[in-house]
């Protein structure tokens, strides 16, 4: 998805869509802007433009997709795509703007959690001993 097709959006389905609303998200491509600035200029330039880039890495973020699905829906290569959402959630980490809240804050907000026991013992499976024969229901009889 292209940040062209989304981006005519309201703001509650933007929202919807990336996890960010609208401000936020031009705030991140203003961090992501001015780092391409100071970053040398080596190499071919990036296929994808600085907001598909915060776009894919969202994605990723939000829905766990897989590489390989990020790639094929940005058309481009599989370790492409990992380098730029690398890259991405970084610079972003680094500008100190967009960090989550810690788990004492989200343990504290959230009092009253549910918790569920699952019984996972162990069993033996059974299995067939190495020198026996091929005896039993494995053999057919034609008539």
């Amino acid at each position: 998805m292209t940040y062209e097709k989304v981006k005519n959006l309201n703001p509650e389905e933007f929202k919807r869509f990336c996890g960010v609303y609208p401000e936020t998200f031009k705030d991140m491509v203003k961090v992501l802007a001015a780092e391409k600035v100071l970053q040398k200029k080596s190499g071919r330039p990036s296929k994808l433009s600085l907001e598909d880039q915060i776009l894919m890495t969202l994605e990723y973020l939000r829905e766990y997709s897989t590489y390989f699905h990020l790639a094929i829906n940005c058309e481009i290569n599989e370790t492409t795509a990992l380098r730029i959402t690398r890259k991405v959630e970084n610079i972003l980490i680094k500008s100190g703007l967009f960090n989550l809240l810690g788990k004492k804050t989200v343990h504290q907000a959230n009092s009253d959690l549910e918790v569920v026991v699952v019984d996972v013992a162990e069993h033996e499976i059974e299995r067939p001993q190495k020198k026996q024969k091929d005896y039993g229901s494995s053999v057919f009889v034609m008539q």
